[in-house]
C-alpha cells in the first residue's frame, strides 16, 4: 500500500503524523518511532513484540490447522481459495 500526505514542519521541527498515516502504520499515542535519513526521511514504528504472546498465538494456530494434516509444498497453494479455509470452519 502506498499512502502519501503532505504536511508542514512546525516550530522546533515538530511534525504531526496525520491520522490516516498513523492508522495505516499502526502508530498509537506513546509509541516510539525510528527516523532514518536515506534518499529521503523514513519514519517507522518501533513496537516491541511480546514473544510469549506470539508463541501462544502460534500454538493456537497450530492446533487449528493440525486436523487438516496437509503437507504444504511451494507452489501448491495456488489452487486454494482463502474462502475455502473459512468455509471449512478453521476460523
Amino acid at each position: 500500500m502506498r499512502l502519501s500526505i503532505k504536511t508542514k514542519v512546525g516550530r522546533k521541527g515538530y511534525i504531526i503524523i496525520p491520522k490516516r498515516i498513523r492508522e495505516a502504520a499502526g502508530i498509537e499515542e506513546g509509541d516510539e518511532v525510528l527516523m532514518e535519513v536515506r534518499d529521503g526521511i523514513l519514519i517507522r514504528p518501533l513496537k516491541e513484540v511480546d514473544l510469549e504472546e506470539l508463541r501462544r498465538g502460534l500454538r493456537i494456530h497450530a492446533k487449528r490447522v493440525k486436523p487438516f494434516n496437509v503437507k504444504l509444498e511451494l507452489g501448491k497453494l495456488g489452487s486454494i481459495r482463502l474462502e475455502e479455509e473459512f468455509d471449512e470452519g478453521l476460523y
